[in-house]
């Protein structure tokens, strides 16, 4: 159970840490000219802390602890990638069938960028679970 606690909590790091420094810093000037008309003054904290919390339960589920038993990360990351493409390109496809004025540009960089965090973020988590049961 530890080991996957432990999974779990490298995955939420990373995916914080990541966003942060994107949404941040990287692409926030890209998203405020983009879809700028359809943000919040504010972000709604809780709905977020609840996307930091279950996102990377489903990082744990479909990319980490299925690829447990192989070595090294890359099928973890690729398997990781896989989910980010899924779970965001679903949210950004509904956007831009739904939502008036939802540049086709923020859904392409949205999905890119999912695909790498999601990777990214299962990867930590692959090398915590490694580190935990390797203990």
């Amino acid at each position: 159970m530890m080991k996957y606690l432990a999974a779990y909590g490298a995955a939420v790091l990373a995916l914080i840490v990541m966003d942060a420094v994107w949404i941040g810093f990287i692409a926030s000037g890209f998203y405020s000219r983009n879809i700028g008309h359809l943000m919040a003054a504010s972000p709604n904290i809780a709905a977020a802390l609840l996307f930091y919390a279950v996102y990377p339960l489903g990082l744990l589920a479909f990319a980490i602890a299925p690829t447990r038993g192989q070595a090294g990360w890359r099928g973890t990351a690729a398997t990781g990638a896989a989910f980010g493409f899924f779970a965001y390109g679903t949210y950004d496809l509904s956007n831009l069938a739904t939502l008036r004025d939802w540049p086709v540009t923020v859904s392409i960089v949205d999905v890119i960028w999912g695909c790498f965090v999601s990777a990214a973020s299962a990867t930590a988590g692959k090398i915590a679970l490694g580190r935990v049961a390797g203990s």
